[in-house]
């Protein structure tokens, strides 16, 4: 098979989450783990950071591996799921992996997938693990898929465990309550391996406090870090920025350190302060990583990892702006942010899939846009016309269309000088204009 008929082979055959939802979910990791001993277990031949929790996670994911990279790491970075191309999935200092090397790994493992039936996941997993030891990365930044105890990521022996945040995401498969759904994110802790929780959620705190003390592992939450953190946006050379000082207070005094973040979304100073935390925990381990490091790397986050869909301005007449954010914590950042722009009307593209609660997310939507319904072109989209009708049960307004980019060229053709077009709702929307 060449490359294209090698995908098709794998979105074909293979159950896939993001586009089937939860039949495609595996409650166990033995799939995982019979593939990955049939690879010779690639994923102890190389050092890691596991990063997990509900919203945050790729962008953190991004620009740690941007940081290594840049202090002259041979950094692996496995994220999920990819916008346009599938081996954005899997990238070596922020160059994706070649067609070839997917088509020879699923040429050589084809008798082992009909014998073991892994889910996608499962495979791109083994796949990823498999690349990195072949080309013996320095170490690997491996995104959580789906949960954390039972998600196939989870055979790692990280050097540093990552929890972003908790947030009311796939509860019909991790749970219905913030608790639950807590304890199957703790489930990356690891026996005396530390652990970072992004954010200190009184509700869920204690669950990972236990958790770590059962397994061992010291535990340190970013956002109580002795830091003030103040930020503003500018713009360089046609680029918008998100300047970041840092006063951070240790043992050997006060130290501002001023940052240049390309990703621009507010709520990225949440992952800033994991991000620090992690790079410091990496120093204690021996990595070389110095503060202009940081000041470079985040500065060019997306030029370094290919990140994009995080509050991407997509065109400037009339002021287009994407963003996957799609649970309600990250629908409430992004309100934030829109609230931050200066416009007279908004224009709000927005598909779902069909396996959300969507009366939280419609509930904080403002009333007075004007909303352009689509369906993101996957099996799991939610019909434009049954969003248009639990919509207007919130009181907010709009018409159908019949693709994503049919709804944004409408937007964009309706839309004042002044006014502001925003798409998201969903990660495959975003995917359908980036």
């Amino acid at each position: 098979m060449n490359y294209e008929q090698t995908v098709q082979y794998l979105f074909s055959q293979l159950p896939v989450f993001t586009r089937v939802g939860q039949s495609a979910y595996k409650a166990n990791l033995d799939n995982t783990i019979e593939l990955c001993a049939r690879l010779d277990n690639p994923q102890h031949k190389f050092k890691s950071v596991h990063i997990g929790g509900t919203n945050g996670k790729g962008s953190t994911s991004h620009m740690l591996a941007a940081v290594l990279q840049t202090a002259g790491y041979k950094t692996g970075l496995y994220t999920s799921p990819h916008l346009k191309d599938f081996r954005e999935r899997i990238r070596i200092n922020g160059a994706m992996i070649s067609e070839q090397e997917v088509v020879d790994f699923v040429a050589a493992h084809r008798t082992d997938f009909d014998e073991i039936q892994p889910s996608f996941f499962e495979m791109t997993v083994g796949l990823a693990f498999d690349i990195f030891a072949k080309q013996k990365v320095d170490i690997a930044i491996i995104e959580v898929g789906l949960g954390g105890r039972l998600d196939s990521t989870n055979i790692i022996t990280p050097l540093v465990s990552v929890i972003t945040n908790i947030g009311w995401d796939h509860m019909n498969i991790l749970g219905d309550t913030l608790q639950l759904i807590a304890a199957e994110k703790a489930g990356i802790i690891k026996s005396g391996i530390p652990v970072i929780i992004g954010e200190h959620q009184p509700e869920v705190a204690d669950i990972f406090i236990a958790k770590a003390k059962q397994e061992g592992s010291g535990i340190s939450f970013a956002s109580e870090l002795k830091s003030e953190v103040g930020s503003q946006k500018s713009e360089v050379g046609g680029k918008e920025f998100l300047d970041v000082a840092i006063k951070q207070t240790s043992d050997l005094g006060l130290k501002t350190l001023d940052l240049r973040l390309d990703l621009t979304g507010t709520y990225q100073l949440k992952n800033l302060k994991t991000v620090i935390s992690a790079v410091e925990e990496l120093r204690s381990q021996g990595f070389n990583i110095s503060d202009g490091d940081l000041k470079t790397a985040l500065s060019q986050v997306k030029t370094l990892t290919g990140l994009h869909g995080r509050w991407d301005t997509l065109s400037n007449h009339p002021l287009t702006i994407c963003d996957t954010g799609h649970n309600p914590e990250g629908i409430q950042e992004v309100l934030q942010n829109i609230a931050s722009v200066s416009y007279d009307k908004l224009h709000f593209v927005i598909g779902v899939v069909n396996d959300k609660d969507l009366s939280k997310i419609l509930a904080m939507l403002p009333t007075n846009a004007i909303y352009y319904f689509c369906k993101p072109d996957i099996p799991r989209g939610l019909e434009a016309e049954s969003l248009k009708v639990k919509a207007e049960s919130f009181g907010l307004s709009g018409e159908v269309y019949p693709s994503v980019k049919e709804a944004l060229f409408a937007a964009q053709q309706n839309a004042g000088e002044h006014d502001l077009v925003f798409v998201g709702g969903s990660t495959f929307v975003v995917a359908e204009v980036v």
